[in-house]
């Protein structure tokens, strides 16, 4: 399979000089075995995979002596799968706390289990691997965007419309095995095999639903309500099951990185937020393929399109954050007067930012008005707002507004 540089390549190198135990997680299928081997073994490290049978029983079986027997640098894929593991890796660890020993893979969150939380707290430093970003794509491992979104460096300029071809990139999403196949309807029927994959192994690992039915279908209605907020209520009206249980499964869901929850942001001068967050898929490409909608489906149902290209704007500034050395938190913004922002971005908790995204091909300034609000909102923290559109020019409309085209999200400025 084809390999692309990773943003989280330079997170990695640090935390093997820092940590004794080097989580990569991420959903099953972005790449995290491919990273991780190609990051690793150059350096000497041995490679065990626990979907194999007779390793994952033998690390179950006897853990103390599974973990003693291990070279002095291996990486551990899958680790989930044996969970005994862990307390025998915090044995190891106490005794001989020599950094980048273990480098453990998962595919779904370790870090939220709290066994495993307890067992290698302060012991274990955690990189989160998305799918493919539009930059790595791109050979590229540094996207400016975000750098550019702080630094209010937005000149005018132009660049070509995506016109069609955004709706063929945002269905794609970023799964290199998906990517690899020639055609809409072929990466669409990948997708939907992998949910099956992942609801038959990870999601009954976890959860143990009574109905396994429940599960695609309910991703399916969460796919639709990408990049909306979260209406539990509404949601769970689609199932003959209590409430209670359909927002457990959304949890789960999470848990296996399909599903997102976008907080609201808040100022404590603003007193009259929505707090509901939204919901994205984690993948604009399966979010497409579970609503069953190709690309020229995109283009009539502008509706949708709009959904999922904000799910695929904001999983694109996630996935390329993760090269900088800044730390960002992403959120949306909502007031109880509609003006909103689609995805409001902090830097190291003191500059922020709004990105709001349309698919049209034209900016207007009533685009602007929660952007405006924004600002507002944030004095002095406001280091811009920007509406990214499938447009031709990159134009200000007003103190650190600018209408920025879409491309420019990945593609290096001029």
């Amino acid at each position: 399979m084809t390999t692309y540089p990773r943003h989280a390549a330079s997170s990695l190198a640090e935390a093997l000089e820092d940590s004794p135990v080097v989580l990569i997680q991420g959903p099953r299928q972005c790449g995290k075995t491919t990273f991780a081997r190609d990051q690793c073994e150059p350096l000497g490290y041995a490679y065990l995979d626990f979907d194999n049978p007779v390793q994952r029983a033998a690390a179950r079986e006897d853990p103390l002596g599974f973990v003693a027997g291990l070279p002095d640098r291996v990486i551990l894929d899958e680790a989930q799968k044996a969970p005994e593991l862990f307390d025998a890796l915090k044995i190891a660890v106490d005794r001989d706390g020599k950094h980048g020993r273990f480098v453990i893979t998962g595919s779904s969150n370790l870090a939220r289990v709290p066994a495993i939380h307890e067992s290698l707290a302060g012991r274990m430093r955690t990189i989160r691997l998305h799918p493919l970003s539009q930059v790595e794509l791109a050979r590229r491992t540094k996207g400016s965007f975000l750098q550019s979104l702080f630094q209010t460096s937005f000149p005018t300029q132009t660049a070509d419309r995506l016109s069609d071809d955004l709706a063929s990139i945002v269905a794609s999403g970023g799964y290199p095995r998906a990517l690899a196949l020639p055609t809409a309807r072929r990466r669409s029927a990948w997708h939907r095999d992998y949910v099956a994959q992942v609801t038959q192994t990870d999601v009954r690992d976890i959860a143990r639903p009574r109905s396994m039915d429940l599960i695609p279908r309910l991703l399916a209605a969460a796919a639709s309500q990408t990049a909306r907020l979260y209406n539990l209520a509404k949601l769970a009206s689609a199932f003959s099951v209590h409430r209670n249980t359909v927002a457990y499964y959304v949890s789960v869901l999470e848990h296996v990185f399909l599903l997102e929850h976008l907080l609201a942001w808040r100022a404590n001068r603003l007193k009259r937020l929505v707090k509901a967050p939204k919901l994205h898929m984690s993948d604009s490409g399966l979010a497409c393929s579970l609503t069953r909608i190709q690309p020229k489906g995109l283009l009539v149902d502008r509706e949708l399109f709009g959904q999922v290209l904000e799910t695929f704007v904001y999983q694109e500034l996630r996935r390329q954050a993760v090269a900088e050395e800044e730390h960002y938190c992403f959120f949306h913004y909502r007031d109880r007067d509609a003006y909103e922002v689609n995805i409001v971005i902090e830097q190291d908790s003191l500059a922020v930012a709004g990105v709001d995204v349309k698919a049209s091909a034209t900016a207007k300034p009533s685009h602007f008005r929660g952007l405006r609000k924004l600002r507002s909102a944030c004095g002095q923290r406001f280091a811009a707002g920007i509406v990214l559109y499938d447009g031709e020019a990159c134009a200000s409309f007003g103190r650190s507004l600018f209408a920025v085209p879409m491309r420019l999200l990945w593609e290096p400025r001029s």
